[in-house]
C-alpha cells in the first residue's frame, strides 16, 4: 500500500515553497536540541554502531548531516523529491547519501534493505503527519529496514501537543509564520493516540525497548518570545533479542 497521492503532493508543494537554509521551517531546530539529545537515548540500545543509519523522513537533511558526522554510512530518505533537493544543496560535500523512498510501500523498503542489509533508523515526527491508513504500512516499512539487528528511534507528538498547536493556529494574529505553511498545504499534524505508536510497532513485529517523554523543539517562537516546544514521546524499538 503506497501513501495517498494527496499526501505526497502536499509535501512536494510544501518543500518547493520552503526557503533554503537551516531553521527555515517549523521543525528544523538545531541538531544539538533534537537528534543530539535523541542519540544519547538510542546509543545504549544499538547492537552494531557500524550498521547503515537511515534518517527516515529526512526533509532538508539538517539532522541527516549531523548523523553523518557520527556514523559511517547515513542515508537521508524522504517521500518528497523537493525535500531531497534541499538536502543535497545543503550537503555539497556529500556527507550523506539521499534516497527517494515511499516507506509505506513495503516493497520499496525491502528493496533498500536488500541493498543495505539491516539498518538503524531515526524517524522524528513523521507518523503523526501521515494519513491514518498509511501509518501501519509506514511502520511495517520501518521494520523491514531494521531487519534483525537494527534499532529504530521514533519521536512523535503526544496527544497533549494538539491543543498547543490549535491554540497557536487560532490565536488573534493567526498561526506563527513558520507554522502557517504546514496548515496551508494540508499537512497539519494529525491526532495519533499515545498508545497507538507502540501498537503499530508491535504489529510490525518490533519490541519497544525503551520509551519516555521529551519536548520536541521547534524553530518558532510564541507571542511571549519563548521558543515553542511541543510535548512528545520517544521510543526505541527492535527485534526481540
Amino acid at each position: 500500500m503506497s501513501v495517498t497521492s494527496r499526501y505526497r503532493e502536499a509535501w512536494e508543494g510544501f518543500w518547493r515553497e520552503a526557503p533554503g537554509g537551516q531553521g527555515a521551517v517549523f521543525w528544523d531546530a538545531e541538531p544539538a536540541l533534537t537528534v543530539g539529545l535523541h542519540l544519547a537515548l538510542l546509543e545504549p540500545h544499538l547492537t552494531d554502531r557500524g550498521l547503515p543509519l537511515v534518517d527516515l523522513g529526512c526533509g532538508n537533511g539538517t539532522q541527516t548531516r549531523f548523523l553523518a558526522d557520527r556514523f559511517p554510512h547515513v542515508i537521508g530518505a524522504d517521500l518528497a523529491a523537493a525535500a531531497l533537493d534541499h538536502a543535497r544543496q545543503a550537503d555539497p560535500a556529500g556527507q550523506a547519501s539521499y534516497r527517494l523512498l515511499d516507506a509505506a510501500e513495503k516493497s520499496e523498503a525491502q528493496t533498500l534493505h536488500a541493498e543495505l542489509g539491516d539498518a538503524n533508523v531515526y524517524m522524528r515526527g513523521v507518523l503523526h503527519q501521515a494519513d491514518p491508513d498509511d501509518r501501519q504500512p509506514l511502520v511495517d516499512g520501518l521494520a523491514a529496514l531494521v531487519g534483525e539487528r537494527g534499532r529504530a528511534f521514533l519521536v512523535e507528538l503526544s496527544e497533549a501537543a494538539k491543543p498547543v498547536l490549535m491554540g497557536l493556529a487560532q490565536g488573534p494574529a493567526g498561526p506563527p509564520p513558520k507554522l502557517a505553511p504546514i496548515f496551508r498545504h494540508g499537512i497539519a499534524p494529525g491526532e495519533v493516540a499515545d498508545e497507538a505508536v507502540p501498537g503499530h510497532l508491535r504489529a510490525a513485529g518490533l519490541t519497544v525497548l525503551a520509551s519516555g517523554e521529551l519536548p520536541l523543539t521547534t524553530t518558532e517562537h510564541g507571542p511571549d518570545g519563548a521558543r515553542i516546544e511541543l510535548p512528545s514521546k520517544w521510543l526505541v524499538a527492535g527485534r526481540p533479542v
